[in-house]
């Protein structure tokens, strides 16, 4: 788990830019800053002539790709449901082909019933079980979540 500097729980983010502040001792003296910045032009190598580490910013600014808000283009419900449809396309057009390529007749036997299907389809009819129950056990915790909420709003009420 993260232990970074957050700001409490509520309170918006700063957006402003922050200067690194566990830089190593020998990188305070970089051209263009107030210790390195002694009448030397600024260079790839601080005031001793040792070499800047390339991987050390002095300080951490915003990317020139970040663009206003009001460039950027807005998520919408259409989009989003665009999204899920090619989406579930993609993975429809897997699952043909492989019910397709697993087309090999076995035998499924479930409590007294007993009977023959492809492998394919025997694996899907399968895992749509599987994510029937999935789904029941989800709707149900669901719903016992709302209820309690429910309850705890009206407590608050009165």
């Amino acid at each position: 788990m993260s232990t970074g500097n957050y700001p409490p729980a509520g309170q918006p983010e700063s957006t402003g830019d922050y200067a690194e502040t566990n830089l190593p001792a020998e990188t305070s003296a970089r051209p263009g800053t107030a210790a390195g910045a002694q009448g030397s032009a600024p260079g790839p190598q601080a005031q001793d002539s040792r070499p800047l580490p390339d991987s050390t910013p002095a300080t951490t600014t915003r990317p020139a790709t970040d663009r206003p808000a009001a460039d950027q283009p807005r998520v919408t419900r259409a989009g989003v449901v665009w999204a899920a449809v090619v989406a579930s396309l993609v993975l429809l057009i897997l699952l043909i082909i492989f019910i397709l390529q697993n087309q090999e007749q076995v035998a499924v036997r479930y409590f007294a019933l007993e009977g023959f299907v492809p492998l394919g389809m025997a694996l899907f009819i399968a895992s749509v079980s599987g994510g029937v129950l999935v789904a029941m056990a989800g709707g149900a915790r669901i719903l016992q979540l709302r209820r309690n909420a429910h309850r705890a709003r009206a407590a608050q009420r009165r």
